[in-house]
């Protein structure tokens, strides 16, 4: 429980009020947090990472995109170890904050709201790769890797991806040999968030190229920054997310100890599975700040820019896209909150993990879409938010596995329940 915390995260909330200085003016659309469901703490830590977003991060998202880079991100990591934001579901003894998965989308979507890209990279580290140690790791990797991770000093990654092994992941290339009491690493991984920055990474690798079933040959490692015959390759330039760093990964001959096995060897594909449904639950939480995000530009504007000596949504056809994307936004907010509550409560269900992000993934572009269409020719200058918004939004139709692939875990979940 929330209330069983030592308030690491809550007693940041009265200090960083005085110093944020961030209100929810009117160009912010009102989130109704009795809808919402939302416990008194849980509001006070949307209230704290909204304020604390909002002054330090919202203000670079648009330099972070057109440069794709963040300058500031060891400095800005360190700032949210210090709320205690990067470890909120692991346990205090290992420097985290002991909080729920409830926690965490409420962090990853008030994050996202001010800066997708960055909100990105956040999840990658908290849930990809912070939480998959706390949850498989042994108790010396857990005391070894999550203190710094927690505090900000390291940057966390997952990679599982390779330029051939997409949706398919589990035809990856990468290989792993025994030698002795370590293993011998040579391939690559690609499409890696926050490859370029990251100094503890949990990689996949073919251990048993001869196994029955190819899922049944893969081990899990935690690779470090600086290990022999591990380095990275060219840093993408993407579409969108810009800023969320990321690149290829290059295994040359790289020595990684045993020691360093994350699970079982040749069952990593159970520390794989059983991990990506709540990367979909809390990447959605992404999705769900950039729809905020939309509604925050596109009403305001709706409400300032007069045309034919009337508001932009005293037209109908803007109230009809203004209400549409309120009745979205609204659904897609109590579906995800509904399933976080219900993933906290020990019912982790792969089929409503892949619907509620493929639905609000899905229903955030078009918001995106409609965030431009109100704006007009201010919506497609990059003067303002809106194209930078679309881009980011896209991604989460693609990444944590595409919608097709979401749509296919949905429809055999459901065929399960029959045959």
């Amino acid at each position: 429980m929330f209330l069983a915390r030592p308030f690491v995260i809550l007693r940041h909330v009265a200090n960083c009020s005085s110093k944020v200085g961030v209100s929810r003016a009117s160009s912010y659309y009102k989130i109704d947090e009795n809808i919402c469901g939302l416990s008194d703490e849980q509001k006070e830590l949307r209230s704290l990472v909204f304020n604390f977003a909002q002054k330090e991060l919202a203000p670079k998202a648009a330099e972070i995109d057109k440069k794709n880079n963040f300058d500031e991100l060891r400095t800005f990591w360190k700032e949210l170890g210090k709320l205690g934001l990067l470890g909120p579901t692991v346990k205090t003894e290992y420097g985290g904050t002991g909080g729920t998965y409830f926690d965490h989308v409420i962090i990853m979507e008030e994050l996202s709201r001010a800066s997708a890209a960055i909100g990105l990279s956040y999840g990658a580290h908290s849930n990809l790769c912070v939480n998959q140690i706390h949850r498989n790791g042994t108790e010396e990797q857990k005391h070894k890797y999550l203190p710094k991770l927690c505090s900000g000093e390291h940057i966390g990654a997952l990679a599982m991806s390779e330029s051939g092994s997409g949706s398919d992941v589990v035809s990856m290339k990468l290989r792993a040999e025994k030698k002795g009491d370590y293993y011998v690493l040579n391939g690559t991984k690609f499409w890696i968030t926050n490859g370029p920055d990251a100094d503890t990474l949990i990689v996949y690798a073919r251990t048993n190229p001869n196994a029955d079933k190819p899922q049944h040959g893969i081990t899990a490692f935690i690779i470090e920054r600086g290990m022999e015959g591990f380095s990275t390759a060219q840093k993408l330039d993407k579409l969108g997310m810009r800023g969320s760093n990321t690149c290829e990964l290059v295994f040359e001959d790289c020595k990684v100890p045993a020691a360093n096995i994350l699970g079982e060897v040749n069952k990593g594909v159970y520390v794989l599975f059983s991990g990506l449904d709540l990367e979909r639950l809390v990447i959605t939480g992404g999705s769900l700040g950039l729809f905020q995000a939309c509604c925050d530009v596109a009403f305001e504007y709706a409400h300032s820019r007069k045309q034919f000596n009337q508001y932009l949504a005293q037209f109908q056809f803007i109230q009809g896209k203004i209400a549409d994307m309120s009745t979205t936004l609204t659904a897609s907010r109590t579906y995800l909150y509904a399933v976080a509550k219900s993933c906290d409560a020990g019912h982790i269900n792969r089929k409503d993990c892949a619907s509620v992000l493929l639905f609000c993934a899905e229903n955030t572009t078009k918001a995106a879409l409609d965030a431009i269409q109100i704006l007009g020719g201010n919506g497609y200058i990059n003067d303002n938010a809106t194209g930078r918004l679309l881009r980011d939004a896209k991604l989460y139709e693609i990444g944590a596995g595409t919608s097709e692939i979401r749509r296919l875990v949905i429809s055999r979940a459901i065929t399960e329940e029959y045959l």
